[in-house]
């Protein structure tokens, strides 16, 4: 199981540290480095701030979202970088929520999820081998667009650039059964948001047989302490936000997960509270046996006992979301 540093998105501002964290990663012989974004900060730049820092450590989003690009934009990005960094771009994408979707990109959440991601990750592909120019008689990624409002003008179109390399990792975060399911088949590899080792079916049966060199990687946060509970903090005002804020009271893939995960009626309590503006109470809400199972927190020796199950799964890249270098120092040593 190789390890990941995922530095996530900018709050309010910069986030101080980051590419100090990450010049650790790399010298204590992290596989990669990860950010994201949400309705903020970007993926992509802070990414490409680390790239000219470092020299050998892989370079991923997770996740870069959909809506946020078209997929040939998209495409454009992870090629430049990759050839940038030397061939170390891997790219997470992620198609978010109707809330964010329509709310922060001022577009249509599509009606057929499973159809809109299977015909981004075509058109990037495309993109990245280069073999012809783009072409696809896709629902929501048509190329050339063929629309009643276009010009009809539009031409099939090969990228100038030639990539780095055709086979570009492209990982995509999935919670629903059947999107994972897809994501086992089209992509190169699979982001959990959270993961807990002793219930993987919660994700479906579309992990019973993965081909070989398929990566899973779930973010986890990690924090060396002696308090637990203090330490699970973070962790569970992480999945107040999500569970109770990143999606409707009907819709919510995050609370959908977490019902599969055994917690059904504590993910709609906390919906409720956090949709009532209550949201200290909704973090206070979570239990401290799921944050803890999905997390890695503790003295030394408990994270060392409860990495193991961790290691035993089809975990191969761990991504670790941690607050300082000695966390990172740590379980670079345990995961050696």
């Amino acid at each position: 199981m190789r390890l990941g540093l995922a530095l996530g998105y900018w709050g309010r501002g910069p986030a101080p540290g980051h590419v100090e964290l990450a010049l650790e990663a790399e010298r204590l012989g992290y596989g990669s480095v990860w950010t994201a974004e949400s309705w903020g900060s970007d993926a992509f730049t802070p990414l490409t701030w680390i790239a000219a820092r470092t020299s050998r450590i892989g370079l991923g989003t997770a996740v870069a979202q959909m809506a946020a690009r078209s997929p040939t934009t998209t495409a454009m990005q992870a090629l430049t970088l990759d050839h940038l960094s030397g061939g170390r771009m891997m790219l997470g994408l992620g198609l978010s929520g109707p809330q964010v979707v329509e709310g922060w990109y001022g577009r249509p959440f599509p009606k057929s999820p499973l159809t809109a991601t299977r015909e981004y990750v075509d058109v990037v592909r495309q993109v990245l081998a280069r073999r012809a120019p783009v072409e696809l008689e896709g629902r929501f990624h048509a190329h050339p667009y063929r629309g009643p409002d276009g010009t009809g003008l539009g031409r099939p179109l090969k990228s100038i650039t030639h990539p780095l390399r055709a086979d570009l990792p492209v990982l995509l975060g999935a919670e629903g059964p059947r999107n994972v399911a897809q994501t086992v088949r089209i992509a190169d590899g699979w982001l959990p948001l959270y993961w807990s080792p002793g219930r993987p079916d919660a994700y479906g049966p579309g992990l019973d047989e993965l081909r070989d060199g398929f990566m899973v990687a779930p973010l986890v946060r990690a924090q060396v302490c002696a308090d637990v509970s203090e330490g699970l903090l973070p962790v569970k005002a992480m999945l107040g936000f999500y569970i109770g804020g990143m999606g409707h009271a009907t819709r919510n893939f995050h609370a959908d997960l977490m019902g599969r995960m055994g917690y059904e009626e504590e993910a709609r309590r906390i919906q409720e509270l956090f949709l009532a503006g209550r949201r200290e109470e909704a973090v206070l809400a979570v239990p401290d046996a799921f944050a803890d199972e999905i997390s890695l927190v503790g003295p030394r020796e408990r994270i060392a006992e409860r990495l193991e199950p961790w290691r035993k799964g089809p975990v191969t890249d761990l991504l670790v979301v941690a607050p300082d270098p000695e966390t990172l120092r740590v379980l670079a040593d345990l995961n050696a």
